[in-house]
């Protein structure tokens, strides 16, 4: 075990529409400890935060709404086709998502615990974790799954897919696997296979 953890960490990943968020809940439903770092990075850059704090001062005001909140469109567009910007932007965050993910993982109370890492094969800020858990579908099915969630058209969803890693890569890097191109009712019986697993580790 990493000396960064009290408790065995898990990272669970996977491709964009994959079902990640139905696999760590189906893992909060079991009574394991779930750290999205989604949701870090939106609470490192709450209003007065350190965080907020760093892109103003990297970005100007103007990333800002009327309420003094992150305006996340107006920083997608300054960084979207900028890479040094993104840099930049990457350079803020991760530390500070990283910092409060590990922070969570110390005070846990939980035998393990499962840190949603959505880009997780594309970072190498997570070389601490003691195991990594892939969501797997094929490429066919994220691609039909994230035209009917996000309403969007073919051609922005196939380039938001190849934005990310590949399958093969992310399959890669995987301790476990679990195939979520059936229904909610097997996924969670992977869950609760895997839950038996970690709890044993």
């Amino acid at each position: 075990m990493s000396s960064i953890n009290k408790c065995f960490t898990i990272g669970l990943t996977g491709g964009i529409a994959s079902g990640k968020s139905a696999v760590s809940g189906f893992f909060e439903e079991l009574g394991c400890e779930v750290i999205d770092t989604d949701i870090e990075a939106r609470l490192v850059v709450e209003p007065g935060t350190v965080g907020l704090l760093q892109l103003v001062n990297q970005f100007s005001q103007s990333i800002l709404s009327d309420d003094k909140t992150l305006n996340r469109a107006k920083l997608r567009k300054i960084v979207f086709n900028d890479a040094d910007k993104l840099t930049a932007l990457n350079s803020i965050l991760h530390p500070l998502i990283q910092q409060s993910v590990v922070k969570k993982i110390q005070e846990t109370k939980s035998k393990y615990c499962i840190v949603v890492i959505p880009l997780l094969c594309e970072s190498a800020h997570y070389d601490w974790l003691d195991r990594i858990l892939v969501v797997d579908v094929k490429s066919q099915t994220q691609l039909k799954r994230l035209l009917a969630r996000d309403s969007i058209d073919k051609d922005l969803a196939t380039k938001m897919l190849q934005s990310q890693c590949s399958r093969k890569q992310r399959l890669s890097i995987a301790n476990d696997v679990i195939n979520n191109e059936n229904s909610l009712v097997t996924l969670r019986n992977h869950v609760v296979r895997l839950n038996r697993l970690y709890k044993s580790l």
